[in-house]
């Protein structure tokens, strides 16, 4: 087996300290979300460089989130565009939506935001019956039964040769254990048996942050 570094304190912190470079808007959201008990649901600052590194590599202009939280993952691809380009932003919660066009705003990117609060299935199918597309990437961080659907409406939304990448696709290690039938564990099981089957696309299941899965759509 290849080596693999354990996600210990230390290296955790280092990441946070040295695996991304933030903004001052993205490292006060960051960390203003932190003390939250909800927290667990914003992504990592190496994550945030993760998905900035995506769509600058793939030239996207038009994406797509499911999931936004205080709005972390939403600035970080915003920052990452070029001028003319959009984030459709898709959360069901008006409260942590308000606590992140404040941050949005400070950054700068408000005006390439389109937040859309609703059940995020429902707001996909709208999308796909206007016609609106197509996306260049779309990242995927929302509640865990739903992925299966968000997945499936996603792929009818990006063009071929697009990005998608999927959070915590390994759930602090629960979907290696088949004995695990928490109803967030079982979803995510079953999808990335779909997703590695699924010749849609190319896929690699990664250990960034608490793994994400990165999918090139055929």
């Amino acid at each position: 087996m290849g080596r693999m570094v354990s996600p210990t304190p230390q290296v955790v912190e280092y990441l946070a300290r040295i695996g991304g470079r933030e903004t001052p808007a993205q490292r006060r959201c960051r960390l203003e979300t932190e003390p939250r008990a909800d927290a667990e649901m914003q992504i990592t600052a190496e994550q945030a460089a993760s998905l900035q590194m995506l769509v600058r590599m793939s030239g996207a202009q038009r994406c797509l989130e499911v999931g936004v939280f205080t709005g972390y993952s939403a600035l970080a691809v915003a920052l990452a565009l070029p001028a003319q380009g959009k984030v459709v932003a898709l959360d069901i919660s008006k409260e942590f939506t308000d606590l992140a066009k404040g941050y949005w705003k400070e950054a700068g990117v408000a005006e390439k935001i389109d937040l859309r609060i609703g059940p995020a299935a429902h707001s996909l199918d709208a999308m796909i019956s206007a016609g609106e597309g197509p996306f260049d990437f779309a990242f995927i961080d929302a509640d865990k039964p739903g992925y299966d659907a968000y997945y499936e409406k996603a792929l009818k939304l990006l063009r071929p040769g697009s990005v998608m990448a999927l959070d915590n696709m390994l759930l602090s290690g629960k979907v290696a254990d088949p004995n695990d039938q928490n109803v967030s564990a079982a979803a995510l099981r079953a999808l990335n048996e779909k997703i590695y089957a699924d010749d849609r696309v190319d896929m690699a299941l990664t250990t960034i942050g608490d793994g994400m899965t990165l999918c090139i759509k055929r």
